[in-house]
C-alpha cells in the first residue's frame, strides 16, 4: 500500500524530533521549519502564508501537523507581536490550509492555559490563561475547535525530550548545571505538573490518527508530581543523590530571570484517552529513566 503522506511545520524543536523518529517509518513526511538543524528539514517561514499554503499543497498530505511556537515564557513577554504571530496567527494560516485540502489537522497546545487555581486539569476543565504565551496558544485552540472539523488537539505538559541539542527545558537546564560542575541545585517547590516526554506524546498522536478520534486532548506521562520531585529523581538515576545537594526555593528565587507569571499547577489529567482506553502515556519516572539513558550517554 502507498504510504500516507504528513506535512510537519515547525519540526526543528525537541517535540519535532520525536514525530520525525515515531512517524517516518509508517508515513512519507515532508519536515520544515526555519531553523535548519536537521538534514531532512525544509526551509519554512510558516508566518508567511502564501509560502506555506505553496509549500503544503505542493507536497499534497494526507494530513497537516502543526509543532511549532516560541515556547520562551520571557520571550513572550517582551515580544508580544511576533507571539501573536508566530503562536496564534500562524496556526490560523494552518487552519485555513487543511480546510482548503479538506485534510485533518494536528495542533499543539499546553498544560499552561490553565491558572493554577485546581490541582489538577482534565480535558473539559475552563482555561484561564495568565500570560501573552499561554493566551496566544489557547487563541490557537479555539480557532482550529471553531473553524476545522476533523482536528486534534494534544495538550502537553512538561515536556523532555531530544537531548542537549534541543531540549530547552527543565531537564537540559538541569543537566547542563551538573556537566558544569554544580554541587547544589536551587530547585522551586511550589511549581506542581505533569512531565511529558515527546517520544510518548508522538506515539500517542500517531494511535489517535490511526483511530480516527478527532478533537481536544490532554497528553501528559502518568504520576502528578513537581519540580523538586523531578530532580530528585534525576539525581537518583544518575546516581548523584549523595554528591548533588538540592535547596528547596519558592519562584520569587528566580524572579529576576523568569519573571513570567507561571500557574502554580499544571497537571494535567488524560481524562478523555483514559475513558476511550487509548492512554498509552507511561509514567514520568519511567520515561525519564528511559530518555536520560538514550540521550545523555556519556554527557557528564
Amino acid at each position: 500500500m502507498k504510504k500516507k503522506k504528513i506535512y510537519i511545520a515547525g519540526c526543528g524543536g525537541m517535540l519535532g524530533d520525536a514525530f520525525h523518529n515515531v512517524f517516518s517509518n509508517s508515513y512519507e513526511l515532508k519536515c520544515s521549519d526555519i531553523d535548519l538543524n536537521e538534514s531532512w528539514l525544509n526551509y519554512l517561514d510558516f508566518r508567511d502564508y502564501e509560502a506555506y499554503f505553496s509549500d503544503v499543497s505542493e507536497f499534497e498530505p494526507d494530513y497537516l501537523f502543526h509543532l511549532g511556537a516560541f515556547t520562551d515564557l520571557e520571550y513572550c513577554e517582551t515580544n508580544q507581536d511576533e507571539t501573536y504571530a508566530t503562536n496564534t496567527l500562524a496556526v490560523e494560516n494552518a487552519a485555513h490550509i487543511a480546510n482548503i485540502l479538506d485534510i485533518p489537522i494536528l495542533y499543539i497546545s499546553t498544560a499552561g492555559i490553565f491558572d493554577g487555581t485546581q490541582d489538577t486539569f482534565d480535558d473539559w476543565d475552563l482555561p484561564n490563561p495568565l500570560g501573552h504565551y499561554a493566551r496566544s496558544k489557547y487563541a490557537g485552540e479555539l480557532f482550529i475547535q471553531q473553524n476545522c472539523q476533523r482536528h486534534l488537539i494534544c495538550r502537553a505538559g512538561w515536556m523532555m525530550g531530544a537531548g542537549p541539542n534541543k531540549d530547552k527545558k527543565f531537564i537540559q537546564k538541569i543537566m547542563k548545571q551538573l556537566k558544569d560542575g554544580n554541587k547544589e541545585l536551587y530547585v522551586v517547590d511550589d511549581k506542581l505538573g505533569t512531565p511529558t516526554y515527546t517520544y510518548d506524546f508522538a506515539a500517542n498522536v500517531k494511535l489517535l490518527i490511526e483511530k480516527e478520534f478527532w478533537g481536544l486532548y490532554n497528553m501528559a506521562c502518568g504520576g502528578i508530581t513537581g519540580r523538586d520531585e523531578v530532580a530528585k529523581e534525576l539525581l537518583n538515576i544518575l546516581g548523584l543523590e549523595n554528591e548533588v545537594n538540592i535547596t528547596l526555593v519558592d519562584s520569587d528565587y528566580w524572579k529576576k530571570e523568569y519573571f513570567a507569571v507561571r500557574p502554580p499547577s499544571e497537571r494535567l489529567v488524560n481524562k478523555k484517552l483514559d475513558i476511550r482506553g487509548l492512554n498509552i502515556m507511561r509514567n514520568w519516572r519511567v520515561c525519564l529513566k528511559e530518555y536520560i539513558g538514550d540521550y545523555y550517554h556519556n554527557y557528564l
